[in-house]
């Protein structure tokens, strides 16, 4: 991310297409604040990154970085929850089972909507590597 440019110079990254890409976003850059999961990232290599084996590092961020992540995923659970709700009030249809609706998002832990946990991190990498197989 942002090779070549100078320390601190924003990048414009263009949009993954993803329904979660504002989220994808928020978690990166507030990853990246930690300098000890920053030097993770960078010196991982993409199957650390896929096996989950970067994920676990998240045990080791600061206390500032877990609070941020955990107040993003309640957002994010937030506006799906919001989604299903639209989509329901469209369809009128009573017998919808949320839980259910909620599995269709993969990106990240719906039984668990108040932490952000290393689960969520494997979760959220896992769906943008399927999508880009």
């Amino acid at each position: 991310k942002g090779e070549g440019h100078a320390e601190g110079e924003k990048v414009e990254n263009p949009d993954t297409g993803l329904y979660y890409d504002e989220y994808l976003r928020q978690v990166i850059d507030v990853l990246e604040t930690d300098k000890h999961f920053r030097e993770k990232l960078q010196t991982a290599d993409i199957e650390e990154i896929k096996s989950g084996k970067l994920s676990r590092e998240l045990d080791l961020v600061s206390h500032h970085v877990r609070t941020r992540l955990d107040e993003l995923k309640r957002q994010e659970v937030a506006r799906l929850r919001m989604l299903i709700k639209a989509k329901m009030d469209s369809v009128q249809d009573t017998g919808i089972d949320h839980q259910a609706l909620l599995k269709q998002f993969e990106h990240l832990n719906h039984q668990n909507p108040d932490t952000f946990e290393p689960k969520d991190l494997d979760m959220l990498i896992k769906a943008v590597s399927a999508r880009y197989k």
